[in-house]
């Protein structure tokens, strides 16, 4: 995706549609111009983030313990760090891409909280831990190449590790 891959600034009617193989006149059969496929875009990752929370909440069965982890996996994973990092840069600048940013971070903090409940965290250490996680996982996908570095599975795990102890 153009935004992921060179910025905000380089998507522009003329490079998405030789991109995607696609006339100017098809981009404006579908949208009226650039700021309403921009806000289809940001509609679009915000699906993206409720499928997230889907699959998220499938792990609900998990032990507390395993299903942080495997929160944590499916977060920092490849796919999510490109467009996540872009989608974030974009919302310091656009109010709606903000909105849709604090939302989605909402929902996620509130499925580390419950995590964290499930293991016998009280409500206080639970919102404190859910957070910090929060953030962690913020800055790793901030600190993280364009493929997955050695030693990363290990790091995540001895952070998980950290979180989690009394």
């Amino acid at each position: 995706m153009i935004v992921a891959e060179e910025g905000l600034a380089a998507l522009k009617v003329d490079r998405l549609c030789d991109r995607l193989g696609v006339t100017k006149g098809s981009f404006y059969w579908h949208f009226d111009d650039m700021p309403a496929y921009r806000a289809a875009l940001v509609a679009a990752w915000g699906r993206l983030r409720d499928e997230d929370c889907r699959r998220l909440d499938d792990m609900a069965g998990l032990p507390p313990r395993e299903r942080l982890s495997q929160m944590m996996s499916e977060l920092v994973s490849a796919p999510h760090w490109t467009m996540e990092r872009a989608m974030r840069e974009w919302a310091r600048s656009d109010e709606a891409v903000a909105a849709s940013m604090r939302a989605a971070d909402r929902a996620l903090v509130g499925r580390l909280r419950r995590a964290l409940l499930d293991d016998g965290f009280d409500e206080e250490d639970a919102d404190l831990r859910a957070n910090a996680i929060f953030a962690a996982g913020v800055g790793f996908i901030h600190l993280s190449g364009p493929t997955p570095e050695a030693g990363q599975a290990s790091r995540r795990d001895r952070f998980l590790e950290l979180m989690l102890r009394r």
